[in-house]
């Protein structure tokens, strides 16, 4: 057979199927997983401070960034004589996040080892999750502020965030808002941008504050007092 011949396929070199076995291939190593969790926290890290969480030598983990960014899993950013690291994209995170979802376990002993702060509050990359961010989510179906199906913002819910100061118009190819299932609520929270609109007007407003180098952040006093006061949230 000719490859003049109409029904002479060559087979794409680059097949979607191939992409996705490289991708696979990419992420298929403990201390790559380890350095991608940590990354979750939506921040941009270091090399050096990335070796430290997965308990491996500086050259290791630069090793192991190469091989990332080579598949559009992580992307560094240079600023003056240092490099930082961070996920490529929110479409990495919600890779992340879904292969958390199929991991854990939540009868698995292993979940009183994680810490209860984890539980309660954390950042899912660019927007919260945890107990917090699935009462929130759910405050915000009860009152008819967001679709039932978490698509988008009633117009009760625009007033609402509108006037609380929550950004809610960008002009932005990600998705406005959809529900995210909580990996260890195992229920949804609000991700997309307006997730991440809340989790920015939280840190701003200081009813929140991150812990530094960790996904867990801490509900701050003013924090707990706006939450039930706003969305009937108590802590």
């Amino acid at each position: 057979m000719s490859k003049q011949d109409p029904f002479f396929s060559e087979p794409k070199v680059h097949s979607q199927e191939a992409n996705m076995a490289a991708l696979a291939a990419a992420m298929s190593d403990v201390s790559r997983m380890k350095i991608l969790c940590a990354l979750m926290d939506g921040r941009a890290w270091t090399a050096t401070e990335l070796s430290a969480v997965a308990d491996i030598s500086p050259s290791t983990a630069s090793s192991h960034l190469a091989r990332l960014m080579k598949a559009n899993v992580v992307t560094c950013l240079s600023q003056g004589r240092h490099r930082y690291f961070r996920l490529y994209s929110s479409d990495i995170a919600l890779l992340l996040e879904s292969m958390m979802n199929i991991t854990f376990q939540p009868n698995n002993p292993a979940r009183s080892k994680i810490p209860k702060e984890l539980l309660k509050a954390r950042t899912c990359y660019d927007h919260l999750a945890g107990d917090v961010a699935v009462r929130l989510y759910n405050c915000l179906i009860s009152n008819h502020w967001l679709e039932s199906d978490g698509s988008d913002l009633t117009l009760q819910g625009k007033e609402k965030f509108l006037k609380l100061g929550i950004t809610v118009n960008a002009k932005t190819k990600r998705k406005k808002c959809c529900p995210c299932l909580d990996w260890s609520e195992r229920t949804f929270h609000l991700g997309g941008y307006l997730g991440a609109s809340i989790l920015e007007f939280l840190e701003n407003n200081g009813w929140i504050e991150r812990v530094p180098g960790y996904r867990e952040v801490i509900i701050t006093p003013k924090g707990r007092q706006e939450l039930k006061r706003h969305f009937s949230i108590s802590i």
